[in-house]
């Protein structure tokens, strides 16, 4: 499948299908041919050190990673395959009510508050990477995390997506927690109005904790997920 996978990768799995690809590599859906467990299967270019720190965590939030490995630039993750369904999909028929949108982002904070005491920053929360899993929000892909490094006055590489996007991920700053509060924020305004915050801004106390999560200076958002919990409860 790939020129440095393993003869024991390839001898024992099989792929089922393409998910993704762009520039930067691929996901696709793999079957192991023994058990007929299926896993996806991670290819980029890049750091791959957030998967390293998540081998082995169970939080019913974050997806187990299984293998991590990285050779000259190129990563190759094992991960458990998640089943249900994207926000993004599910914003395809209808919004989210108060009460659903709550849930999704306090069970979110709790899966960032597993990656956030690793030292690690998400980087790129949006519909797309939060799957339904019956009751259950899993956030994945974590193909633009890295780890905060407190001596760094910026971001060695410009990751996100356009409007989830923290200001400081633009080269303005180095990216810590409070740069997901910010993208989390947006989600909450997209699963409740369907637009970015800056273009309508849902109404009540939700609007108010949504505009402090946004504010540009990081400084003035949520200290961290914790603090976003209780103000959601």
């Amino acid at each position: 499948m790939y020129s440095w996978l393993s003869e024991q990768l390839r001898s024992e799995f099989e792929e089922v299908r393409l998910l993704k690809e762009s520039p930067r590599g691929s996901v696709r859906l793999i079957r192991h041919d023994a058990t007929g467990k299926q896993f996806i299967l991670r290819r980029f270019q890049g750091n791959g050190e957030v998967y390293h720190r998540l081998l082995g965590c169970s939080c019913p939030h974050l997806p187990l990673i299984y293998e991590a490995a990285e050779r000259e630039g190129e990563n190759l993750v094992i991960e458990e395959f998640v089943q249900g369904d994207t926000l993004d999909f599910l914003l395809a028929d209808a919004l989210f009510t108060p009460q659903e949108t709550r849930k999704i982002v306090k069970q979110l904070c709790q899966g960032l508050w597993v990656l956030h005491s690793m030292a690690a920053v998400h980087r790129d929360i949006k519909p797309e990477n939060v799957i339904l899993r019956g009751g259950d929000a899993v956030l994945i892909d974590f193909d633009a995390a890295r780890l905060h490094k407190p001596q760094a006055e910026a971001d060695t590489q410009i990751l996100g997506t356009t409007g989830f996007a923290a200001p400081e991920q633009y080269g303005l700053g180095q990216s810590d927690t409070r740069t997901d509060i910010y993208s989390l924020g947006v989600l909450m305004n997209v699963l409740l109005t369907g637009q970015h915050p800056s273009k309508r801004l849902t109404e009540g106390r939700l609007g108010r904790v949504i505009q402090r999560c946004t504010q540009v200076n990081p400084a003035k958002r949520y200290k961290d997920v914790m603090y976003l919990m209780e103000a959601l409860s």
